[in-house]
């Protein structure tokens, strides 16, 4: 049974800074291309950033500078280093493992930045 948890979101003041971190069971994250998405009240859901089985990483405009995604495949686990928050990056916080014929999300989890 594949298994995708989050873990690190929570209430931080603007400016700060959040990591986040999926870990996962019954797959291989260096397999799959892997990224963190996020889905705010009212909105759809966007992909924030992506790292590829290979590593090559992209990232939304909204937080390119800000945010680093990153692998650990020893630990089988991808973070997101969130910094300079603001409160537009309030979401819900989902991490997705793709591939061809497989799809997997996490639970998710909440981030806060109050105005």
């Amino acid at each position: 049974q594949v298994q995708l948890v989050e873990s690190g979101g929570g209430l931080v003041q603007p400016g700060g800074s959040l990591r986040l971190s999926c870990a996962a069971s019954g797959i291989s994250f260096s397999d799959y291309t892997t990224g963190w998405y996020r889905q705010a009240p009212g909105k759809q859901r966007e992909l924030v950033a992506g790292i590829t089985s290979s590593a090559s990483t992209n990232y939304a405009d909204s937080v390119k500078g800000r945010f680093t995604i990153s692998r650990d495949n020893a630990k089988n686990t991808i973070f997101l280093q969130m910094n300079s928050l603001k409160p537009e990056d309030t979401a819900v916080y989902y991490c997705r493992a793709q591939r061809i014929l497989r799809n997997y999300w996490g639970q998710g989890t909440q981030v806060t930045v109050p105005s």
